[in-house]
């Protein structure tokens, strides 16, 4: 283990003696399809300090992190605008391999384990010790061997730097989560020239208990030099463990300041705070009533849904509402809507109109006249390499033996109508395409949204629940969807229930809206309450201030 970042010409006490920066990211800019999404950001962070980036989902945390990184799908969608400065020279790393020889290194939200290897197999990846042999001195060095002693060695003294008593050959497979982060860890800090580490919602799967143990590591981490970057949704984690916290909204730097100077109130308001299109701010907001007419009742919804658990919800829809449901993430807002359709293990009760919606069955819950886009289009909402009418119709098919006539008493798919309602679908949304034999796969992401919402639309539903349906499209495709489910809403009387990371969306189009904090409903607000409402609430910190 080499000892450059313990240099004590360069750090006293855990902390920088050097005016200079360790990391510097001046004026960075991306764009997407001409869609800008960062615009000249810049952070500055000093070698031992804990600097902490927040931001709603979809402000430019991700794509920033990924430019530090080098990762490719920057480089193949045209780089990046700026520069990104190292010890004060520029670096700009054009691959993960030269971000790590810069001495960067990441601990990602997904663990990056190989679970059949031993912890010491996963600490050496890509890094192993070898050596001499008898073979290796007559055939060369491709015989050498492993130095499995001293690879044991390397990986037992970084364990101990996190105070891990873990046999350091144990197989990863099997090990609790918390035990997977630190190895992410130890598997940065064995690196010879690590100078920044980079956190991105390190505690978001881990247990209370272990996340107090983890921010401990992560001050021990500062206090040998290393400059952390500290990526998190949980407020009172980034007030509690940073020394100084950027804030990012809509691509841009909205404040950079010392955490002494913020608490969590003042940052939740910077987070979510902004100029919004409202359509909704001639809605009278209506508080809830016992006799109301409801559509959908949902009493104590636990869903174990990986990263996204629901824990004890209750919520009540009205009856031809529009109703937002919002949070940040990794709180439990994308579990609710998979919950109601039974895609992950589910309990507590559902009535829809009043009678129990059958708990993980996704066909029951389709039968009752609940249909579901989900957020992730390309990966389940769509077949990529099917037609667009096939994709239409799929559901319906097997769902509501729709489009399917008997000959000799054989099922089979009636082409005729499947084509002639998928023409009325694409007329209805507007889906810009080429004809209905055309590959979804070719449609622009706003327009295999539509897709989705078509397929949806052919069962017949009295429910729509819509994630994140805005995910991944560009602003103008946003608007267009959204005004979609309005019209559904309007004219069809349809109830949307629409669950997204953009607060601005659900507050221009939403009834009302549902906060989820740590699984649970924090609150329902107006689409025209305040900024700092939606801040709390959204931080769990709603309402705390009047009980103390």
């Amino acid at each position: 283990m080499a000892t450059s970042i313990f240099r004590t010409s360069f750090v006293k006490g855990g902390k920088s003696l050097a005016t200079e920066y360790l990391l510097q990211m001046k004026d960075v800019s991306k764009e997407y399809s001409g869609n800008r999404v960062l615009k000249g950001v810049n952070i500055n962070i000093k070698a031992g300090e804990i600097h902490g980036l927040v931001g709603e989902n979809g402000a430019g945390k991700s794509t920033l992190m990924n430019i530090l990184f080098g990762m490719p799908v920057i480089h193949s969608t045209g780089g990046f605008g700026g520069d990104i400065l190292i010890d004060g020279k520029i670096a700009n790393p054009k691959s993960p391999r030269e971000s790590m020889e810069l001495g960067i290194g990441m601990v990602h939200q997904e663990f990056m384990l190989i679970p059949g290897f031993s912890i010491t197999e996963n600490i050496k990846l890509n890094r192993e010790i070898t050596k001499e042999n008898l073979f290796s001195r007559i055939l060369g060095p491709k015989m050498k061997t492993l130095d499995l002693k001293k690879m044991g060695q390397d990986s037992r003294e970084a364990l101990d730097k996190l105070g891990m008593s873990i046999d350091e050959w144990l197989p990863v497979a099997g090990l609790p989560v918390g035990y997977m982060q630190f190895i992410e860890i130890a598997r940065e800090i064995d690196k010879d020239n690590l100078k920044l580490l980079v956190f991105d919602e390190p505690t978001a799967v881990l247990a209370e208990s272990e996340a107090d143990r983890f921010l401990k590591v992560v001050r021990k981490l500062s206090d040998m030099g290393i400059a952390i970057l500290f990526i998190s949704h949980r407020l009172d984690e980034i007030i509690e463990i940073t020394d100084n916290i950027t804030v990012l909204r809509d691509g841009e730097v909205v404040c950079n300041l010392a955490t002494k100077d913020a608490d969590v109130h003042k940052i939740a308001e910077l987070m979510v705070g902004r100029k919004i299109e409202n359509t909704n701010m001639d809605k009278t907001f209506i508080e809830e009533t016992e006799d109301e007419d409801c559509i959908l009742n949902i009493k104590d919804l636990y869903v174990d849904m990986p990263g996204e658990m629901v824990k004890g919800l209750n919520l009540n829809v009205r009856r031809g509402e529009i109703l937002g449901i919002g949070g940040l993430g990794g709180q439990g807002k994308i579990g609710v809507a998979n919950g109601i359709m039974g895609l992950y293990p589910t309990k507590g009760e559902i009535l829809k109109d009043g009678k129990p919606l059958p708990l993980n069955q996704p066909r029951k819950a389709l039968d009752s006249g609940v249909a579901f886009v989900t957020e992730d289009r390309r990966g389940v909402g769509l077949l990529l390499d099917d037609s667009i009418e096939h994709n239409i119709a799929i559901s319906a098919l097997q769902i509501k033996e729709k489009f399917l006539n008997k000959i000799v008493g054989i099922k089979m798919m009636d082409e005729k109508a499947v084509r002639e309602h998928a023409l009325s679908m694409i007329q209805e949304l507007d889906i810009r395409c080429t004809g209905p034999k055309q590959l979804t796969r070719r449609l622009s992401g706003g327009n295999q949204q539509k897709v989705c919402i078509a397929r949806a639309l052919t069962l017949d539903p009295d429910i729509i629940l819509v994630s994140e349906p805005t995910r991944g499209i560009d602003i103008g495709a946003k608007k267009i969807v959204l005004d979609l489910l309005v019209k559904l809403n309007k004219e069809l009387g349809m109830t949307v229930i629409i669950t997204s990371s953009e607060l601005a969306e659900l507050r221009s189009i939403s009834d009302r809206i549902a906060i989820v904090f740590e699984g649970k409903l924090e609150g329902i607000l107006a689409p025209n309450a305040s900024d700092v409402d939606f801040g709390l609430m959204m931080a769990g910190e709603y309402g705390k201030e009047e009980v103390s």
